[in-house]
């Protein structure tokens, strides 16, 4: 059985992905930071954690967003 795929694939793009990654890895290291007492280290991972989402939208706007993602083929 063969059909056409409408689903819009929301976050599967190295985009979102991205996006995704650098907050995982801020929220990490704001954590630790935090438990080991090291304030300018939590401000920082504030700044990535901000950063996230902005890299995930340049990137969206270069071409690696879902709408920009190519179909994927079934066999």
């Amino acid at each position: 059985m063969s059909f056409e795929s409408v689903d819009p694939g929301e976050g599967h793009s190295i985009a979102a992905w991205t996006a995704v990654v650098v907050m995982l890895v801020a929220i990490t290291i704001g954590t630790v930071a935090f438990f080991l007492d090291v304030p300018w280290l939590v401000w920082a991972s504030v700044v990535l954690l901000v950063l996230g989402p902005i890299a995930g939208f340049v990137l969206s706007r270069l071409g690696y967003g879902v709408a920009d993602a190519a179909p994927h083929e079934s066999h």
